[in-house]
């Protein structure tokens, strides 16, 4: 047990204490940008290394470019935001390790993380019973936000999400009556929405000629892709990570599979078209985002990100830099009432949970809220299918209208 008096110190103080830690808590050359001393520490427990890095890196870039937005317009009325970054890799043990160190040694306010819904029901219990808030910028599976009262998230459900890129694909094809599915049976996430796309299959009255698994960690799928066409489906939905569902997507069409295909959405990242490179073209992707949604903060973040990085934003990037608006909006809302820098630190933390739940944001991914248990409150979604170009290099998420 701290002493009383530490707990109890003015929160000012605990940011302004030199310490090596907050330097040594960046993880990779990608970190902190270390902001001024002061700055209200905000934690980032993404996928940094590890097959999920594909995705983890979108949302690194995502929270950096907001954490200099947000600077740059004045951060929490005068007090900057400083993004503390640890890597979870992708499995739970690293989510937790993480966790621990952003909230007992660099003593952040709240956590965006981790990239996974696996490694939040590892870590998510953790920050809740040390009354941390967390923000999930990318955990989908169901149940998320009823790991605790700390927990909310800015990443729509699958359930609500994953249905509308079948809705797609029958449009595009009407003929469509036989579906393959295959999935990542260790995966939290990939388990929970191949639920949600073979309860669609069933409610569209269409036939599930098979259901596939196979492991996250798996370069080999040629036994499910030879299964799965053997059997002549006319649509195949992959629920995976992009390295393992691209390298599916590409075996299935080296097979000679010519159908549609859905990707769920791990598969939701440009990262993907190096994995697949050509054979993606095609792949429809449901999405929580769009680069074209008109709003003056998705026209800010669209503008920083396609300045630094030459192409259009992802969805992973886009709901990290939500994450890190929703917790800026909220200290400024809280700040308002009462200073942040005057309240202990487990008092803001508690008081920043309380405020966030209750705000309202316009946000790069549109208008959103949140329930009272924590549950994003979305009204836009999308679908978008992969074009390639000539080379097979390059691509991009076209938007179906």
């Amino acid at each position: 047990m701290k002493p009383t008096f530490f707990w109890r110190m003015p929160l000012l103080m605990l940011f302004m204490l030199p310490s090596a830690c907050n330097q040594s808590s960046t993880t990779s050359p990608s970190s902190s940008t270390g902001a001024a001393s002061g700055a209200i520490p905000i934690g980032i427990a993404v996928a940094q290394t590890s097959n999920v890095a594909l995705l983890g890196q979108e949302q690194v870039a995502g929270a950096k470019i907001a954490e200099k937005y947000f600077n740059d317009q004045g951060g929490v009325n005068g007090t900057p935001i400083r993004l503390v970054f640890q890597d979870t890799a992708g499995d739970e043990a690293g989510a937790i390790n993480a966790f621990q160190t952003l909230i007992t040694r660099d003593k952040v306010v709240g956590i965006v993380g981790p990239t996974l819904s696996q490694q939040a029901f590892g870590a998510d219990p953790i920050a809740d019973r040390s009354k941390v808030p967390v923000l999930a910028p990318s955990n989908t599976a169901k149940g998320i936000p009823q790991i605790g009262d700390f927990i909310a998230r800015v990443s729509a459900p699958v359930a609500v999400v994953a249905p509308n890129s079948v809705k797609a694909a029958l449009k595009i094809n009407p003929q469509i009556k036989r579906v393959a599915v295959l999935f990542a049976q260790n995966d939290a996430f990939s388990k929970s929405e191949t639920e949600t796309f073979q309860q669609t299959v069933k409610d569209q009255k269409l036939e599930l000629v098979t259901v596939q698994k196979f492991q996250t960690t798996d370069t080999d799928f040629q036994t499910q892709a030879t299964s799965t066409i053997n059997l002549k489906p006319d649509l195949v939905i992959i629920s995976g990570l992009a390295a393992d569902g691209g390298n599916l997507v590409r075996q299935l069409r080296e097979l000679g599979y010519k159908g549609l295909i859905i990707g769920g959405n791990g598969l939701n990242t440009s990262n993907v078209f190096s994995v697949c490179k050509a054979l993606c073209d095609g792949v429809l992707i449901a999405q929580a985002y769009s680069p074209e949604h008109p709003g003056a903060m998705n026209k800010a973040f669209r503008d920083a990100y396609q300045a630094q990085f030459q192409k259009e934003p992802p969805q992973f990037s886009a709901q990290a830099f939500t994450a890190v608006q929703v917790y800026v909006e909220a200290l400024k809302a809280l700040d308002k009432q009462t200073k942040v820098a005057q309240k202990a630190l487990p008092e803001l933390r508690t008081a920043l949970n309380q405020t966030l739940l209750k705000g309202q944001y316009e946000a790069p991914i549109g208008a959103i809220s949140f329930t009272p248990e924590g549950e994003i409150v979305q009204k836009e979604f999308y679908v978008a299918q992969i074009k390639m170009d000539a080379s097979g290099n390059n691509g991009k998420f076209t938007f179906l209208k």
